[in-house]
Protein backbone atom coordinates (compact mmCIF):
# COMPACT_ATOMS: atom_id res chain seq x y z
CA UNK A 1 0.00 0.00 0.00
CA UNK A 2 1.24 3.45 -0.88
CA UNK A 3 0.51 6.55 1.18
CA UNK A 4 -2.93 7.94 0.41
CA UNK A 5 -4.22 4.71 -1.16
CA UNK A 6 -7.49 3.08 -0.17
CA UNK A 7 -7.82 -0.69 -0.13
CA UNK A 8 -11.01 -2.12 -1.64
CA UNK A 9 -11.50 -5.85 -1.04
CA UNK A 10 -13.80 -8.02 -3.15
CA UNK A 11 -14.88 -11.10 -1.19
CA UNK A 12 -16.92 -14.09 -2.28
CA UNK A 13 -18.03 -17.29 -0.63
CA UNK A 14 -18.74 -20.36 -2.77
CA UNK A 15 -21.94 -21.56 -4.40
CA UNK A 16 -24.16 -20.57 -7.34
CA UNK A 17 -25.69 -17.59 -5.48
CA UNK A 18 -22.42 -16.17 -4.19
CA UNK A 19 -20.84 -13.04 -5.64
CA UNK A 20 -18.48 -15.22 -7.70
CA UNK A 21 -21.26 -17.48 -8.93
CA UNK A 22 -24.10 -14.99 -9.29
CA UNK A 23 -26.14 -15.71 -12.42
CA UNK A 24 -26.63 -11.98 -13.12
CA UNK A 25 -22.91 -11.55 -13.87
CA UNK A 26 -22.41 -8.99 -11.10
CA UNK A 27 -18.75 -9.86 -10.61
CA UNK A 28 -17.60 -9.21 -14.21
CA UNK A 29 -19.28 -5.80 -14.10
CA UNK A 30 -17.75 -5.11 -10.69
CA UNK A 31 -14.23 -6.00 -11.82
CA UNK A 32 -14.70 -3.85 -14.90
CA UNK A 33 -15.79 -0.91 -12.72
CA UNK A 34 -12.87 -1.42 -10.34
CA UNK A 35 -10.53 -1.31 -13.31
CA UNK A 36 -11.99 1.59 -15.25
CA UNK A 37 -13.20 3.96 -12.56
CA UNK A 38 -10.68 3.74 -9.73
CA UNK A 39 -7.33 5.48 -10.35
CA UNK A 40 -4.61 2.90 -9.82
CA UNK A 41 -2.52 5.13 -7.56
CA UNK A 42 -5.45 6.09 -5.33
CA UNK A 43 -6.89 2.60 -4.84
CA UNK A 44 -5.45 -0.85 -4.33
CA UNK A 45 -7.81 -3.72 -5.11
CA UNK A 46 -7.71 -7.24 -3.61
CA UNK A 47 -9.83 -10.35 -4.09
CA UNK A 48 -10.41 -12.89 -1.31
CA UNK A 49 -12.18 -16.01 -2.59
CA UNK A 50 -13.43 -18.94 -0.53
CA UNK A 51 -11.06 -21.96 -0.74
CA UNK A 52 -13.90 -24.08 -2.16
CA UNK A 53 -13.90 -21.86 -5.27
CA UNK A 54 -10.26 -22.71 -5.83
CA UNK A 55 -10.84 -26.39 -5.00
CA UNK A 56 -13.98 -26.76 -7.11
CA UNK A 57 -12.68 -25.11 -10.29
CA UNK A 58 -8.93 -25.53 -9.84
CA UNK A 59 -6.31 -22.80 -9.39
CA UNK A 60 -5.50 -22.71 -13.09
CA UNK A 61 -9.09 -22.02 -14.08
CA UNK A 62 -9.63 -19.40 -11.36
CA UNK A 63 -6.41 -17.62 -12.35
CA UNK A 64 -7.46 -17.73 -16.00
CA UNK A 65 -10.80 -16.11 -15.16
CA UNK A 66 -9.09 -13.39 -13.12
CA UNK A 67 -6.03 -12.90 -15.32
CA UNK A 68 -7.18 -9.73 -17.05
CA UNK A 69 -8.20 -8.18 -13.76
CA UNK A 70 -4.78 -9.08 -12.32
CA UNK A 71 -3.06 -7.45 -15.29
CA UNK A 72 -5.04 -4.32 -14.43
CA UNK A 73 -3.78 -4.36 -10.83
CA UNK A 74 -6.03 -6.75 -8.87
CA UNK A 75 -4.15 -8.62 -6.11
CA UNK A 76 -5.62 -12.11 -5.72
CA UNK A 77 -5.04 -13.55 -2.26
CA UNK A 78 -4.31 -17.29 -2.62
CA UNK A 79 -6.51 -19.91 -0.94
CA UNK A 80 -5.71 -20.21 2.76
CA UNK A 81 -3.64 -17.04 2.32
CA UNK A 82 -3.44 -13.99 4.60
CA UNK A 83 -7.05 -12.90 4.20
CA UNK A 84 -7.17 -11.69 7.81
CA UNK A 85 -4.39 -9.13 7.26
CA UNK A 86 -6.12 -7.94 4.08
CA UNK A 87 -9.43 -7.64 5.92
CA UNK A 88 -7.85 -5.68 8.76
CA UNK A 89 -6.33 -3.21 6.30
CA UNK A 90 -9.43 -2.80 4.11
CA UNK A 91 -11.12 0.57 3.74
CA UNK A 92 -14.18 -1.06 2.14
CA UNK A 93 -15.36 -4.60 1.39
CA UNK A 94 -17.68 -5.60 -1.44
CA UNK A 95 -18.98 -9.07 -0.65
CA UNK A 96 -21.89 -11.43 -0.12
CA UNK A 97 -23.33 -13.71 2.58
CA UNK A 98 -19.97 -15.33 3.33
CA UNK A 99 -18.30 -15.22 6.74
CA UNK A 100 -15.45 -12.94 5.62
CA UNK A 101 -17.89 -10.18 4.65
CA UNK A 102 -19.61 -10.65 8.01
CA UNK A 103 -16.27 -10.38 9.84
CA UNK A 104 -15.53 -7.17 7.95
CA UNK A 105 -18.75 -5.61 9.19
CA UNK A 106 -18.11 -6.91 12.71
CA UNK A 107 -14.76 -5.09 12.92
CA UNK A 108 -16.35 -1.85 11.73
CA UNK A 109 -15.36 -1.87 8.05
CA UNK A 110 -17.78 -0.36 5.48
CA UNK A 111 -19.51 -3.13 3.52
CA UNK A 112 -21.41 -3.23 0.22
CA UNK A 113 -23.35 -6.40 -0.60
CA UNK A 114 -22.93 -7.42 -4.23
CA UNK A 115 -24.94 -10.62 -3.78
CA UNK A 116 -27.10 -11.76 -0.87
CA UNK A 117 -29.52 -14.71 -1.23
CA UNK A 118 -31.84 -14.18 1.74
CA UNK A 119 -33.70 -17.42 1.01
CA UNK A 120 -30.52 -19.44 1.66
CA UNK A 121 -30.16 -18.09 5.21
CA UNK A 122 -31.86 -18.62 8.53
CA UNK A 123 -33.67 -15.32 9.16
CA UNK A 124 -32.55 -15.45 12.79
CA UNK A 125 -28.86 -15.85 11.92
CA UNK A 126 -26.32 -13.04 12.41
CA UNK A 127 -25.46 -13.12 8.71
CA UNK A 128 -29.12 -12.57 7.81
CA UNK A 129 -29.06 -9.52 10.07
CA UNK A 130 -26.14 -8.19 8.04
CA UNK A 131 -28.28 -8.51 4.92
CA UNK A 132 -31.01 -6.44 6.53
CA UNK A 133 -28.66 -3.61 7.56
CA UNK A 134 -25.83 -3.34 4.99
CA UNK A 135 -26.26 -1.28 1.78
CA UNK A 136 -26.46 -3.08 -1.57
CA UNK A 137 -24.20 -2.62 -4.55
CA UNK A 138 -25.97 -1.11 -7.56
CA UNK A 139 -24.10 -2.99 -10.29
CA UNK A 140 -25.52 -1.01 -13.21
CA UNK A 141 -24.44 2.35 -11.78
CA UNK A 142 -20.93 3.86 -11.55
CA UNK A 143 -18.97 2.32 -8.69
CA UNK A 144 -16.83 5.25 -7.55
CA UNK A 145 -19.78 7.41 -6.36
CA UNK A 146 -21.11 4.40 -4.46
CA UNK A 147 -17.79 3.93 -2.69
CA UNK A 148 -17.60 7.64 -1.86
CA UNK A 149 -21.13 7.51 -0.46
CA UNK A 150 -20.36 4.36 1.54
CA UNK A 151 -17.25 5.85 3.14
CA UNK A 152 -18.81 9.27 3.76
CA UNK A 153 -21.84 7.92 5.64
CA UNK A 154 -20.28 4.98 7.47
CA UNK A 155 -20.08 4.93 11.25
CA UNK A 156 -17.59 2.57 12.93
CA UNK A 157 -20.34 1.39 15.32
CA UNK A 158 -22.89 0.78 12.57
CA UNK A 159 -22.66 -2.99 13.00
CA UNK A 160 -22.12 -3.07 16.75
CA UNK A 161 -24.87 -5.65 17.13
CA UNK A 162 -23.02 -7.94 14.69
CA UNK A 163 -19.78 -7.51 16.63
CA UNK A 164 -21.57 -8.65 19.78
CA UNK A 165 -22.87 -11.75 17.97
CA UNK A 166 -19.52 -12.74 16.46
CA UNK A 167 -18.28 -14.51 19.60
CA UNK A 168 -19.66 -15.32 23.04
CA UNK A 169 -16.14 -15.55 24.46
CA UNK A 170 -13.84 -12.99 22.79
CA UNK A 171 -10.17 -13.94 23.09
CA UNK A 172 -10.90 -17.42 24.47
CA UNK A 173 -11.47 -19.44 21.30
CA UNK A 174 -8.05 -21.13 21.29
CA UNK A 175 -8.49 -22.57 24.78
CA UNK A 176 -12.14 -23.53 24.24
CA UNK A 177 -11.56 -25.22 20.91
CA UNK A 178 -8.50 -27.16 22.08
CA UNK A 179 -10.36 -28.39 25.13
CA UNK A 180 -13.24 -29.55 22.93
CA UNK A 181 -11.04 -31.30 20.37
CA UNK A 182 -8.94 -33.15 22.95
CA UNK A 183 -12.12 -34.12 24.79
CA UNK A 184 -13.55 -35.63 21.61
CA UNK A 185 -10.36 -37.63 21.17
CA UNK A 186 -10.36 -38.70 24.81
CA UNK A 187 -6.88 -37.29 25.37
CA UNK A 188 -5.43 -35.01 28.01
CA UNK A 189 -4.59 -31.46 26.87
CA UNK A 190 -0.95 -30.36 26.61
CA UNK A 191 0.33 -28.46 29.59
CA UNK A 192 1.31 -25.40 27.55
CA UNK A 193 -1.18 -22.53 27.19
CA UNK A 194 -3.40 -22.52 24.10
CA UNK A 195 -3.10 -19.41 21.95
CA UNK A 196 -3.59 -18.20 18.41
CA UNK A 197 -0.47 -16.98 16.56
CA UNK A 198 -0.26 -13.24 16.11
CA UNK A 199 -1.00 -11.73 12.74
CA UNK A 200 2.38 -10.35 11.74
CA UNK A 201 2.77 -7.17 9.74
CA UNK A 202 3.05 -8.44 6.15
CA UNK A 203 5.42 -5.61 5.19
CA UNK A 204 8.24 -7.28 7.11
CA UNK A 205 9.92 -10.56 6.26
CA UNK A 206 9.15 -13.18 3.65
CA UNK A 207 6.76 -15.39 5.55
CA UNK A 208 4.31 -17.70 3.75
CA UNK A 209 1.47 -15.62 5.22
CA UNK A 210 2.67 -12.38 3.67
CA UNK A 211 0.13 -10.48 1.60
CA UNK A 212 1.10 -10.85 -2.07
CA UNK A 213 2.63 -7.72 -3.57
CA UNK A 214 0.64 -5.71 -6.05
CA UNK A 215 1.03 -7.36 -9.47
CA UNK A 216 2.78 -5.45 -12.27
CA UNK A 217 0.41 -3.20 -14.18
CA UNK A 218 0.45 -4.91 -17.57
CA UNK A 219 -2.70 -3.21 -18.82
CA UNK A 220 -2.05 -0.02 -20.82
CA UNK A 221 -2.38 3.13 -18.71
CA UNK A 222 -4.15 6.32 -19.70
CA UNK A 223 -2.34 9.00 -17.74
CA UNK A 224 -3.78 12.43 -16.97
CA UNK A 225 -1.33 15.07 -15.75
CA UNK A 226 -1.45 18.66 -14.55
CA UNK A 227 1.40 21.02 -13.83
CA UNK A 228 0.62 23.18 -10.85
CA UNK A 229 1.54 26.78 -10.29
CA UNK A 230 4.09 26.89 -7.52
CA UNK A 231 6.01 29.37 -5.46
CA UNK A 232 9.30 30.47 -7.04
CA UNK A 233 11.36 28.95 -4.23
CA UNK A 234 9.50 25.63 -4.26
CA UNK A 235 10.07 22.70 -6.64
CA UNK A 236 7.57 22.14 -9.44
CA UNK A 237 4.48 20.05 -8.65
CA UNK A 238 2.89 17.67 -11.15
CA UNK A 239 -0.35 15.84 -10.38
CA UNK A 240 -0.68 12.41 -12.00
CA UNK A 241 -3.82 10.28 -12.28
CA UNK A 242 -3.57 6.89 -13.98
CA UNK A 243 -6.41 4.68 -15.21
CA UNK A 244 -6.02 1.19 -16.61
CA UNK A 245 -7.43 0.48 -20.04
CA UNK A 246 -9.51 -2.66 -20.44
CA UNK A 247 -7.85 -5.67 -22.04
CA UNK A 248 -11.04 -7.10 -23.54
CA UNK A 249 -13.71 -9.49 -22.38
CA UNK A 250 -13.41 -13.04 -21.09
CA UNK A 251 -16.01 -15.73 -20.79
CA UNK A 252 -16.41 -19.17 -19.29
CA UNK A 253 -19.21 -21.71 -18.97
CA UNK A 254 -22.16 -21.35 -16.61
CA UNK A 255 -22.96 -21.33 -13.78
CA UNK A 256 -20.01 -19.23 -12.63
CA UNK A 257 -19.61 -15.95 -14.57
CA UNK A 258 -16.26 -15.06 -16.02
CA UNK A 259 -14.79 -12.19 -14.02
CA UNK A 260 -13.16 -10.66 -17.09
CA UNK A 261 -13.19 -7.14 -18.45
CA UNK A 262 -15.35 -5.59 -21.13
CA UNK A 263 -14.55 -3.62 -24.27
CA UNK A 264 -12.21 -0.69 -24.06
CA UNK A 265 -13.88 2.60 -23.12
CA UNK A 266 -13.11 5.93 -24.69
CA UNK A 267 -12.87 7.34 -21.15
CA UNK A 268 -13.22 5.74 -17.70
CA UNK A 269 -16.93 5.86 -16.74
CA UNK A 270 -17.44 7.91 -13.63
CA UNK A 271 -13.89 9.22 -13.74
CA UNK A 272 -13.24 12.93 -13.56
CA UNK A 273 -10.77 13.90 -16.29
CA UNK A 274 -8.55 15.83 -13.95
CA UNK A 275 -5.74 14.86 -11.65
CA UNK A 276 -6.05 14.47 -7.91
CA UNK A 277 -6.91 17.56 -5.86
CA UNK A 278 -4.17 19.60 -4.30
CA UNK A 279 -3.07 18.30 -0.90
CA UNK A 280 -4.37 20.10 2.13
CA UNK A 281 -1.05 21.75 2.89
CA UNK A 282 -1.01 23.67 -0.40
CA UNK A 283 -4.52 25.09 -0.96
CA UNK A 284 -3.18 28.04 -2.89
CA UNK A 285 -1.80 25.87 -5.69
CA UNK A 286 -3.78 25.88 -8.91
CA UNK A 287 -3.83 22.95 -11.34
CA UNK A 288 -2.92 24.21 -14.80
CA UNK A 289 -1.59 22.92 -18.13
CA UNK A 290 -3.56 19.65 -18.43
CA UNK A 291 -2.10 16.86 -20.51
CA UNK A 292 -2.54 13.18 -21.25
CA UNK A 293 -0.40 10.32 -22.49
CA UNK A 294 -0.38 6.53 -22.72
CA UNK A 295 2.06 4.39 -20.76
CA UNK A 296 2.45 0.71 -21.64
CA UNK A 297 4.50 -2.01 -19.95
CA UNK A 298 6.73 -3.77 -22.47
CA UNK A 299 5.37 -7.14 -21.28
CA UNK A 300 1.77 -6.19 -22.10
CA UNK A 301 -0.04 -9.37 -23.21
CA UNK A 302 -1.35 -7.69 -26.38
CA UNK A 303 1.85 -6.48 -28.02
CA UNK A 304 -0.10 -4.35 -30.48
CA UNK A 305 -0.81 -1.96 -27.59
CA UNK A 306 2.85 -0.95 -27.59
CA UNK A 307 2.25 0.93 -30.83
CA UNK A 308 0.11 3.36 -28.80
CA UNK A 309 2.73 4.03 -26.14
CA UNK A 310 4.11 7.49 -25.52
CA UNK A 311 6.01 6.02 -22.57
CA UNK A 312 7.26 2.41 -22.49
CA UNK A 313 7.71 0.88 -19.03
CA UNK A 314 9.55 -2.04 -17.49
CA UNK A 315 10.71 -3.13 -14.06
CA UNK A 316 13.63 -4.98 -12.50
CA UNK A 317 15.78 -5.24 -15.62
CA UNK A 318 19.36 -6.31 -14.84
CA UNK A 319 20.81 -3.50 -17.02
CA UNK A 320 18.15 -0.77 -17.01
CA UNK A 321 20.20 1.79 -18.94
CA UNK A 322 20.90 -0.70 -21.74
CA UNK A 323 17.28 -1.79 -21.79
CA UNK A 324 16.09 1.83 -22.05
CA UNK A 325 18.39 2.46 -25.00
CA UNK A 326 17.19 -0.69 -26.76
CA UNK A 327 13.54 0.12 -26.01
CA UNK A 328 13.86 3.56 -27.58
CA UNK A 329 15.42 2.00 -30.65
CA UNK A 330 12.84 -0.77 -30.93
CA UNK A 331 9.75 1.34 -30.15
CA UNK A 332 10.56 4.34 -32.32
CA UNK A 333 7.14 5.90 -31.86
CA UNK A 334 7.55 6.34 -28.08
CA UNK A 335 9.07 9.45 -26.54
CA UNK A 336 10.56 7.90 -23.39
CA UNK A 337 11.47 4.54 -21.88
CA UNK A 338 11.40 4.09 -18.12
CA UNK A 339 12.54 1.23 -15.92
CA UNK A 340 11.65 0.87 -12.24
CA UNK A 341 14.94 -0.12 -10.60
CA UNK A 342 13.94 -0.10 -6.91
CA UNK A 343 10.84 0.52 -4.78
CA UNK A 344 11.79 4.20 -4.69
CA UNK A 345 13.62 4.77 -8.00
CA UNK A 346 12.91 5.00 -11.70
CA UNK A 347 15.43 5.43 -14.54
CA UNK A 348 14.13 7.25 -17.64
CA UNK A 349 15.73 7.71 -21.04
CA UNK A 350 14.53 10.93 -22.66
CA UNK A 351 14.53 11.75 -26.41
CA UNK A 352 17.95 13.40 -26.47
CA UNK A 353 19.56 10.24 -25.03
CA UNK A 354 20.16 11.45 -21.51
CA UNK A 355 19.23 9.29 -18.53
CA UNK A 356 17.19 10.84 -15.73
CA UNK A 357 17.08 9.10 -12.34
CA UNK A 358 14.07 9.94 -10.17
CA UNK A 359 14.29 8.88 -6.53
CA UNK A 360 11.91 9.35 -3.62
CA UNK A 361 13.23 11.87 -1.08
CA UNK A 362 12.06 12.83 2.40
CA UNK A 363 9.40 15.52 2.51
CA UNK A 364 9.48 18.54 4.83
CA UNK A 365 8.45 16.27 7.71
CA UNK A 366 11.32 13.86 6.99
CA UNK A 367 8.95 11.11 5.82
CA UNK A 368 9.13 9.45 2.38
CA UNK A 369 5.72 8.69 0.91
CA UNK A 370 6.38 5.95 -1.63
CA UNK A 371 4.20 5.09 -4.62
CA UNK A 372 4.74 3.16 -7.84
CA UNK A 373 7.95 4.73 -9.24
CA UNK A 374 6.51 4.49 -12.76
CA UNK A 375 4.42 7.49 -11.71
CA UNK A 376 7.64 9.50 -11.54
CA UNK A 377 8.28 8.75 -15.21
CA UNK A 378 4.82 10.00 -16.18
CA UNK A 379 5.46 13.23 -14.29
CA UNK A 380 8.75 13.68 -16.12
CA UNK A 381 6.97 13.03 -19.42
CA UNK A 382 4.42 15.72 -18.59
CA UNK A 383 7.22 18.18 -17.83
CA UNK A 384 9.22 17.38 -20.97
CA UNK A 385 6.15 17.30 -23.21
CA UNK A 386 5.44 20.92 -22.36
CA UNK A 387 8.88 21.96 -23.54
CA UNK A 388 10.36 22.57 -20.10
CA UNK A 389 14.07 21.73 -19.62
CA UNK A 390 14.83 18.86 -17.30
CA UNK A 391 17.67 20.90 -15.77
CA UNK A 392 15.03 22.93 -13.94
CA UNK A 393 14.16 19.79 -11.96
CA UNK A 394 17.63 19.39 -10.44
CA UNK A 395 16.44 21.14 -7.27
CA UNK A 396 13.66 18.58 -6.88
CA UNK A 397 10.22 17.59 -8.10
CA UNK A 398 6.95 16.93 -6.29
CA UNK A 399 4.58 14.34 -7.76
CA UNK A 400 1.02 14.27 -6.41
CA UNK A 401 -1.06 11.09 -6.55
CA UNK A 402 -4.34 10.57 -4.72
CA UNK A 403 -3.86 13.80 -2.78
CA UNK A 404 -0.44 12.67 -1.45
CA UNK A 405 2.74 14.57 -2.32
CA UNK A 406 5.83 12.53 -3.20
CA UNK A 407 9.10 14.49 -3.09
CA UNK A 408 11.75 13.39 -5.58
CA UNK A 409 15.41 14.01 -6.20
CA UNK A 410 16.47 14.26 -9.85
CA UNK A 411 19.85 13.44 -11.37
CA UNK A 412 20.80 13.64 -15.05
CA UNK A 413 23.41 11.50 -16.82
CA UNK A 414 24.71 12.61 -20.25
CA UNK A 415 24.21 10.33 -23.28
CA UNK A 416 26.69 7.51 -23.68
Amino acid sequence: MSAGQRLVVVNSTWGPRSLFGDADDVLPRLLESLTRELPVDSYRRCAVLHPNIWHGHGPGQVRAWLRRAEQAGLTVVPPLGPWRQVLAAADAVIGDHGSVTYYAAAIGTPVLLGAFPEADLDPASPVAELGRTAPRLRPYEPLLPQLDELLAHHRPDRYAQLTALASSSPGSSAALLRRTFYGLMGLAEPGTPAYLPRLLDPTFGDLPSDVPPAPPLLAPLRVLTRLRDHRPAAPPEIAVTRHTDSLGAASHPAPVPAPGLGPEPTAPPGAVPTASPAPAHSPAHTAVHPGAHTAVHEDVPDATRLALADLVLHDSRPEPAAWAQEAMRHHRHCAMAACVTAPDTCLVRIPDGRLVTLTAAPGPDGHRDLCDPAVYASALYAWYERGKPVEKLLDGLVVVTGGTSHHLTVTITPPR
